[in-house]
């Protein structure tokens, strides 16, 4: 051994100094890492705040108990979750490796993680299929699409969710604490399977990307045509005020979807290639410490893109940051 090798040996930090098998213990300090740390405390607040305003709106107010609104309330607890489970973990091992709390616990956070970032893609989808059935039969919407039935699948969605995250921990012998593999004492890694990568690649990201695409394609298509129509019966009446009006409306609510779609593909479909082109993809390294990153800003973006564009959240928002939310009647809103 060489001396400075056995004066970094002699400085070394460990996670439990009283464990021989105890992992080293990194902190990571220095301007660089201080303005990272701060920027992503200010990603997590800004989606625990802003989910937090969706939930509490759609919540409070009876006249926003729509089949629509109840998906845009469903992915807001899942997108919360990212923010009050997954967002602190990985910040804090971000700054310091070490993981104190036990295999059990790591388990647990392991399960909430995945579970709330797969409901969130299964309500994008959902969000999908509703705004699909909504612009190709909106006659009869309001009877194919009901809070009920609206209700029911969103219980299906996240028990699909559970199920799925304990199969794949489970084959990937994760989901119990005795199962978790670790190379120290203090570490919470998760190592994938190359066998399951490519199958939860296909379920958990390429068959929802696809839904999306194809159905808001053909948003796209039948709105596009709906507008047509809209403005040829307004040009035969010669009403061209309420033509602009209509165009412009058409034009905001493609540009949403244009945002829903980009944004959803721009922060999934990295990790999507990652993972089919990388064997051997641990939690911690670098890259997919990054990619993961992305997908969970995805969880503060989704607020924004969902709800933001909406009149009503603007109004709610106002009533709950003016802390005049509860002075009001759930039944009564302007």
């Amino acid at each position: 051994m060489s001396i400075t090798e056995y004066q970094q040996n002699m400085t070394a930090e460990y996670c439990f100094p009283d464990n021989n098998s105890s992992c080293r213990k990194e902190v990571r300090t220095g301007p660089g890492n201080i303005i990272l740390f701060i920027f992503l405390s200010c990603i997590i607040i800004c989606n625990v705040f802003l989910n937090l305003l969706v939930i509490l709106s759609i919540s409070h107010f009876k006249q926003l108990h729509t089949p629509t609104n109840l998906l845009i309330l469903s992915l807001a607890v899942a997108d919360l979750l990212v923010g009050l489970v997954f967002m602190p973990v990985n910040t804090m091992q971000l700054r310091d490796s070490c993981w104190y709390l036990g295999k059990m616990a790591c388990t647990i956070v392991l399960i909430i993680n995945y579970i709330s970032m797969s409901a969130s893609v299964c309500n994008m989808v959902f969000i999908a299929v509703d705004r699909y059935i909504a612009i190709s039969d909106p006659l009869l919407y309001s009877t194919k699409v009901t809070v009920s039935k609206m209700s029911l699948c969103i219980i299906l969605g996240w028990s699909f969710s559970l199920l799925y995250i304990l199969i794949y921990l489970y084959f990937n012998d994760h989901l119990l604490p005795s199962q978790i593999l670790s190379r120290c004492h203090g570490e919470c890694i998760l190592f994938i399977k190359s066998s399951l990568v490519t199958t939860d690649l296909v379920i958990s990201s390429i068959c929802p990307c696809s839904v999306i695409l194809i159905l808001y394609s053909i948003i796209f298509t039948l709105a596009r045509r709906q507008a047509k129509a809209v403005r040829s019966m307004l040009n035969a009446t010669s009403n061209r005020h309420r033509a602009n009006v209509s165009k412009s409306s058409n034009s905001k609510a493609a540009k949403t979807l244009g945002i829903v779609v980009s944004v959803y593909l721009a922060l999934w479909i990295p990790f999507s290639l990652c993972s089919l082109f990388t064997e051997n993809m641990t939690s911690l390294s670098l890259v997919s410490t990054v990619l993961i990153w992305l997908i969970s800003i995805n969880s503060s973006v989704n607020p924004l893109i969902y709800a933001i564009f909406y009149p009503w959240f603007r109004a709610t928002a106002k009533y709950i940051v003016t802390c005049r939310l509860f002075k009001l009647s759930p039944s009564t809103f302007h």
